[in-house]
């Protein structure tokens, strides 16, 4: 176990590291220098769907509206975003991509399916479910981790 345990410690760390780093130069080409690898996620985010109201995007990707609302001010100036008041509720501020914006996306689109395809490629039906299901463990413990250390910092004191 403690083999095993030091292989997937080591692997995953590096990977963590590696996709971060990977993802950022694989993404912001000189086409969108101008932009961060989160603006990136930002944009991901807002999709090309439909306009998305700024709360809803803030939640996406886990910061404040306040926040949130720095970053879409510099993606309006850079052309990558829109911004709206709502016709009903003037308060409520939806943004959507721009053309640039779904050019960005779609650029992000299709490294996130290129990564996909190199990490089940080779794999049959039974060993990508199995891959599912642990990568499904360890978001389910990312999303829990934060509320769990609270928690426990309680019961410390």
């Amino acid at each position: 176990m403690d083999n095993t345990f030091d292989m997937l410690h080591e692997i995953l760390v590096k990977l963590f590291q590696d996709i971060m780093d990977i993802e950022r130069k694989a993404i912001i080409t000189k086409e969108f220098q101008d932009i961060s690898n989160n603006d990136m996620h930002i944009i991901e985010a807002i999709g090309i769907d439909e306009s998305k109201n700024m709360s809803m995007v803030a939640k996406m990707v886990s910061v404040t509206v306040g926040t949130l609302t720095i970053a879409i001010n510099s993606l309006v100036k850079k052309g990558y975003v829109n911004r709206m008041r709502g016709e009903q509720d003037r308060r409520v501020v939806y943004i959507s991509l721009t053309e640039k914006g779904k050019i960005a996306y779609r650029h992000h689109e299709e490294f996130h399916r290129q990564m996909i395809d190199a990490i089940i490629n080779g794999l049959s039906e039974d060993e990508t479910k199995i891959l599912v299901k642990a990568l499904s463990n360890l978001n389910k413990f990312f999303r829990g981790y934060q509320e769990r250390k609270s928690e426990n910092i309680e019961k410390m004191k």
